[in-house]
């Protein structure tokens, strides 16, 4: 068995994986807006946590575990989360600390590239050549398959989908840039624009979203509010297309909750609209099969590039 750690800008997910990539126990905690001041030891604390809670409801022990995978958003190099913009997260060495407690193999990579990984093996990337996966959760992170092959740059994991500029000037990110396609179409910036659209005085959670969404379809705060997030999203979306030529686009993170919401009006936008330059190859576009789980089976999937403390 194998531990997989999903580390998201709004949670922690932890679960026990088998060999066939099957998530045999999973325990999850929401993170807060306070547990990013301290954010090291927050997480870490929260990890531990998580960790013997899965054990526990299996009924084993480290002992009985192979590996403990991480997926971190942001920045990785060698064991170390260089920069993760979304949980307040610099030079953070989370292997090593690990380390500390578990005398067992850690690993660390990408939050995407790992979901990525696990569609490719076993969900709905499984069998295309060209693709491209994007994780829209709190931020935007992205893979992308060429021939095959997962694209990477010889320095960084690159492929910072989610840092292309949309709309120059625009939106402030939370990497200090401006017009960034996460800052319009990632769910935490949608989360945070609906609170203010419409007078909310504390964050909303993904589920209260997720109602909003649903039970005020017919408001016109709600509506615009869409509109302009779905035009936004095709933007993007039609940039990696146009770039990349994909078969098949995979969506996951928290974005997959709200596919009858977002994600069918984007792809009659994207139809319709003149901003695909090829229009007869125009790509599948498809949720995650492992869903919001993928971080997690695809942390514990090693591959020659993954970054691990000896």
């Amino acid at each position: 068995m194998k531990i997989g750690i999903d580390m998201g800008g709004s949670h922690i997910g932890v679960g026990l994986v088998n060999d066939m990539g099957d998530i045999l126990a999973k325990r999850e905690v929401n993170l807060e807006s306070n547990d990013k001041i301290d954010a090291n030891n927050t997480i870490i604390s929260y990890i531990n946590k998580l960790i013997g809670r899965v054990l526990e409801a299996k009924d084993a022990s480290i002992d009985d575990i192979e590996l403990i995978g991480i997926a971190s958003p942001g920045v990785i190099k060698k064991g170390i989360i260089v920069k993760a913009d979304n949980l307040n997260l610099n030079k953070f060495n989370i292997v090593g600390e690990l380390k500390k407690k578990y005398n067992v193999p850690i690993y660390l990579d990408n939050d995407a590239k790992c979901a990525a990984i696990a569609e490719k093996e076993y969900g709905n990337l499984k069998g295309y050549v060209d693709s491209v996966f994007l994780c829209i959760g709190t931020g935007i992170g992205g893979a992308v398959f060429w021939d095959g092959h997962l694209l990477e740059s010889a320095r960084t994991p690159g492929f910072e989908l989610g840092h292309m500029t949309i709309d120059i000037g625009g939106r402030k990110c939370s990497c200090g840039n401006n017009g960034c396609f996460e800052a319009y179409s990632s769910i935490g910036n949608l989360r945070k624009i609906v609170a203010e659209r419409m007078g909310l005085e504390k964050e909303i959670t993904g589920k209260q979203l997720a109602d909003i969404l649903r039970n005020n379809s017919k408001n016109i705060i709600i509506g615009n509010v869409l509109d302009e997030y779905i035009r936004h999203f095709a933007v993007g979306l039609a940039n990696i297309i146009n770039i990349f030529e994909p078969e098949i686009i995979v969506l996951g993170g928290s974005i997959v909750y709200y596919e009858d919401i977002i994600v069918d009006k984007t792809r009659e936008y994207l139809r319709k609209s003149n901003l695909i330059y090829n229009t007869d190859i125009f790509p599948k576009i498809s949720m995650a099969k492992l869903k919001n789980d993928a971080g997690i089976v695809g942390a514990t999937i090693i591959r020659k590039n993954l970054n691990k403390l000896t």
